[in-house]
């Protein structure tokens, strides 16, 4: 859920910053630099994050952040609001993944270097099918519903990461 997130402000912010917010094409490129800015923010000092906040609440807080900020983008309907939105997307993304990374290498279910590799696999396949899912859905319900839909996902990511044991 977290890499389709990924994957739909990589594929699909400039093209709702231009058809739903009517951001001159020349811009709608700010939406995902927005998203990229704080991600890399958050995985430079994810460390520290994880440290402070712990595991768990990472997976939660981040989730609803995600969450709050494609609500955000869809809900207001100025694209500053869009590119504010997509900065949280960013933020609360940001440490979702390295956090099921390690979830994944510490449980013990399954040896890590089968659990590592599926996870990523899972992961991966959501950047590369995700977006055209939100295409999908788009063209049966709108952009922005799509998004909100993924929007309610992460909420379910959230409370997800109440039950993370690592």
């Amino acid at each position: 859920m977290v890499f389709l997130t990924e994957g739909s402000a990589l594929d699909w912010s400039a093209v709702f910053l231009i058809q739903q917010r009517g951001l001159d094409p020349a811009w709608a490129a700010l939406g995902y630099a927005a998203f990229s800015v704080t991600m890399t923010a958050g995985r430079l000092g994810g460390d520290a994050i994880v440290a402070r906040l712990g595991r768990g609440r990472v997976v939660v807080l981040g989730g609803l952040l995600a969450a709050a900020g494609l609500a955000l983008s869809v809900v207001v309907p100025a694209w500053e609001a869009a590119l504010t939105g997509y900065a949280l997307v960013g933020a609360g993304c940001a440490n979702i993944v390295p956090v099921l990374f390690t979830a994944a290498g510490r449980q013990t279910a399954m040896p890590a270097r089968v659990a590592v590799p599926a996870v990523t696999t899972l992961g991966y396949a959501g950047v590369l099918a995700g977006p055209a899912l939100i295409g999908f859905v788009a063209q049966a319900l709108g952009l922005p519903a799509a998004f909100l839909i993924v929007a309610a996902l992460l909420v379910g990511v959230a409370a997800a990461g109440r039950s993370l044991r690592v």
